[in-house]
């Protein structure tokens, strides 16, 4: 419970105000429900006790009446308005939490991102978000209203009606709805949990099944994807079918708490009536307004059938919002950035070192290429150069700074994967730079040699599919180049950037991102004699590396 109380807190920080007021209306809807019966109750006993008693000409029927009227038309707008405010609020809420959970993703360490699948997290978030939409809904806010509703209604029973039958009938709501929802909680919390479980495994089952069908029809498991799918239906649905079981038995419960605080009610104010310590009539009161307090703990019982998948998401949520222990970038150096790393050393867990005693320094305008086969730590390099890995010694300083203290934007790093989104050309090119024109989307564009095949596709409003496809490897590869340009860096990384493009292709692109950031430090891994030949120096990492001094690097760098 305490997850689910952080969350509401968080939920509360931005939308205070509607909550605040969705809260108050949802305690009027109550109480105006208690005071319609009750009214209602006492209207009916106290015109047949008048009429038995000869007196029904004399009666006061108009007051009352207008007095029914106005609470049940009141109390459906009370209700409609509650419901507005409420939901609407908790949209915006959920949102914002969305937000602010990828953005604490996006701070994770380089070793969590990569292996996490990008769609199978996005999924997991945006289901625990969803399942947080009960937490205020048909939770707390459902508890706060329905316990002041309860206390206002012992105070005015206690004046209106007797001590006695107010105190039973508040005691029964209060222990019997408590013990409803821990027993409801203990025994719906496992199933909840599951089906929550088997709902995604579901779903990325299917979302597998239909994204890769050629692919599975092709060497043949298809039907095998099928059946796992299906499987994992069955599976959800078994799971919601005990939850559901739950449910119910909640519902049952709290009904049967609800007829024992009615029976309390006539019980006791049945016999003060007889005694002649009140009327008939007020005892009417007790009696009707025992049944319209079930409406406070009603919402329990929805409640309990999502209690599991809700601590659940509100546990995941809380851990992956909790504040990163990196310090908050601030530098902003006044001169062109250099880049050194100094006596650098870096291991992944408990195996030898991929770069040992590492020393290198690169000034504003230097282009340095990282050559050597693969594993020998050229991509480890650069994701140090760009703060994404910790060393193990040593320091990696941009402007004499650590690296992890500047602000996003100045170090940019190109990987090797492109990474693109479904939209416009345009759309995926002010993902770095928003509020650039249309002028400098395409002197990117044209820096990258690309302006030439997105014209021909239909300008920058032309669409790209899903992961940017409609570009072949080559040009996906480029437009996420043109991207980086777009933010200007000061220090650029690039993991072999030319990638799957012709001899004459890749000249043009190294000189075009030269020319687009003429004072920008870059370094690169280099695979390919254009991108070599493009660098002003070339390191070559050896295969098997040991501690290098700066004398040692000097000696295994080539000039152009």
């Amino acid at each position: 419970m305490r997850n689910l109380w952080h969350i509401f807190r968080i939920m509360m920080t931005g939308e205070a105000k509607a909550l605040r007021r969705g809260l108050l209306l949802a305690a009027l809807v109550l109480i105006m429900g208690g005071a319609l019966l009750g009214l209602s109750g006492w209207f009916i006993v106290a015109a047949s006790a008048a009429g038995l008693a000869g007196t029904g000409a004399v009666f006061d029927v108009f007051r009352p009446s207008a007095m029914v009227r106005f609470l049940a038309i009141t109390r459906t707008a009370t209700r409609y308005g509650e419901r507005v405010l409420t939901h609407d609020a908790t949209l915006r809420a959920l949102a914002r939490l969305r937000v602010a959970l990828l953005s604490a993703l996006s701070l994770r360490s380089h070793e969590r991102l990569i292996r996490l699948r990008g769609a199978q997290a996005l999924n997991r978030i945006l289901a625990d978000v969803d399942a947080l939409d009960g937490v205020p809904l048909r939770l707390f806010i459902p508890l706060i209203a329905g316990g002041v509703t309860q206390i206002l209604a012992l105070i005015v029973l206690s004046w209106l009606v007797a001590p006695a039958v107010a105190l039973a009938i508040f005691a029964i709501y209060v222990l019997g709805g408590l013990a409803v929802l821990i027993w409801g909680m203990s025994r719906a919390r496992t199933p909840s949990r599951r089906a929550e479980a088997a709902a995604q495994a579901f779903r990325t089952r299917f979302i597998d099944l239909v994204t890769t069908r050629e692919d599975l029809a092709v060497y043949g498991q298809l039907p095998a994807q099928i059946e796992t799918a299906q499987t994992a239906d069955a599976r959800r649905q078994a799971a919601a079918t005990v939850t559901d079981t739950r449910e119910r038995q909640a519902g049952a419960a709290l009904m049967v708490v609800s007829a024992l605080a009615g029976a309390a009610a006539l019980w006791i104010g049945g016999g003060l009536a007889e005694a002649g310590e009140i009327t008939p009539a007020r005892a009417a009161i007790g009696f009707f307004t025992a049944l319209a307090l079930m409406e406070t703990v009603a919402p329990l019982r929805r409640a309990v059938a999502e209690i599991g998948r809700m601590i659940g998401a509100a546990r995941r949520v809380t851990e992956q919002m909790q504040a990163p222990s990196d310090p908050v970038p601030d530098h902003v150096p006044d001169a062109p950035l250099t880049l050194s790393f100094k006596d650098v050393s870096f291991a992944r867990g408990a195996a030898r070192p991929v770069i040992s005693g590492f020393d290198l320094a690169l000034s504003p305008g230097d282009w340095v290429a990282l050559q050597g086969p693969s594993g020998v730590g050229k991509s480890t390099v650069l994701l140090l150069a760009a703060g994404a890995l910790r060393p193990l010694s040593g320091q990696v300083l941009v402007a004499d700074q650590p690296v992890t203290n500047c602000l996003p934007g100045l170090v940019t790093l190109v990987g090797q994967r492109s990474a693109l989104i479904q939209g416009t050309v345009a759309e995926n090119l002010r993902l770095a730079a928003p509020e650039a024109d249309d002028a400098a989307l395409w002197a990117a564009l044209t820096a990258v040699a690309l302006d030439g095949v997105i014209r021909a596709k239909g300008g920058l409003e032309a669409r790209l599919g899903p992961r940017g496809s409609g570009l072949s490897g080559g040009e996906s590869r480029r437009l996420v180049l043109a991207r980086a340009l777009l933010r200007r860096p000061q220090v650029l990384l690039l993991d072999e950037p030319t990638e799957g493009l012709d001899h004459a292709t890749a000249e043009r692109v190294l000189r075009g991102i030269r020319a687009a950031l003429p004072h920008a430090a870059v370094l690169m891994a280099a695979h390919r004699s254009e991108e070599q030949g493009a660098a002003d120096r070339v390191l070559r990492l050896p295969e098997v590396q040991k501690p290098l001094s700066a004398a040692g690097i000097t000696s295994t760098f080539t000039s152009k």
